[in-house]
């Protein structure tokens, strides 16, 4: 039995705990990314102007997609443009830097610190281009077994089609054997002169069977 006490509080952790915590990490899939970019920039926007009106503060926020688009808000167009003109700027003399130029005036503090970050993009780098060869490797393996899978199924094809082709030839070479048959010619028999009778001496005129008024023998 649940009690109206317990059932108020179950049902507050439950929307307490409704909303799982989410990890910070970037969003493989395309458009679970575009939606939640949409959704997170535009609660930054309200954040900022919310931020600026309750706090009568000056706020410029500029945000770039993916895709290179600039979203932006500021409640002064003038700090907007003068951040933009700064973060260009900035850009600029921090691309040559990551080239090593105009390191000159660097302070050993900041040439630190520029070193970090060009060894971290290095790692970064190295880390995708490993991802994406071992990646490669994969798929060439399964490519090869998939290859060496249609040359053994072509090679018995072959295997068999000679063996037919072999078959065909002998066929026609010797046709006996194609009825599964051996063709064995009649051998000479032996015959002995004893068993048969001596039609010769039948005509004789002395013989007893050789007068002309014995009845020729009839066949029935």
């Amino acid at each position: 039995m649940v009690f109206p006490n317990q059932e108020s509080e179950s049902s507050n952790s439950l929307r307490k705990n409704g909303r799982g915590k989410i990890e910070i990490k970037r969003i493989e899939n395309t458009t679970n990314r575009q939606v939640t970019f949409c959704k997170r920039r535009n609660g930054l926007l309200k954040k900022a102007y919310e931020l600026s009106v309750l706090c009568d503060a000056e706020v410029a926020l500029v945000v770039f997609s993916s895709r290179g688009r600039l979203y932006e808000y500021a409640n002064n167009r003038l700090n907007i443009h003068s951040f933009l003109l700064f973060y260009r700027e900035r850009v600029c003399v921090y691309s040559r830097q990551i080239l090593g130029e105009g390191v000159s005036s660097m302070s050993l503090k900041e040439l630190k610190n520029t070193e970090s970050k060009v060894e971290k993009a290095i790692s970064r780098i190295r880390s995708k281009k490993n991802e994406l060869l071992f990646a490669e490797i994969e798929l060439m393996q399964k490519r090869e077994l998939e290859l060496h899978n249609a040359n053994m199924y072509l090679r018995a094809k072959v295997q068999i089609a000679e063996n037919e082709r072999a078959q065909q030839q002998m066929n026609l070479i010797n046709p006996a054997a194609a009825g599964g048959s051996e063709y064995q010619p009649m051998s000479s028999q032996t015959y002995d002169v004893h068993n048969f009778l001596p039609v010769v001496n039948l005509l004789e005129p002395n013989h007893p069977y050789s007068r002309q008024d014995q009845t020729p023998l009839q066949l029935v």
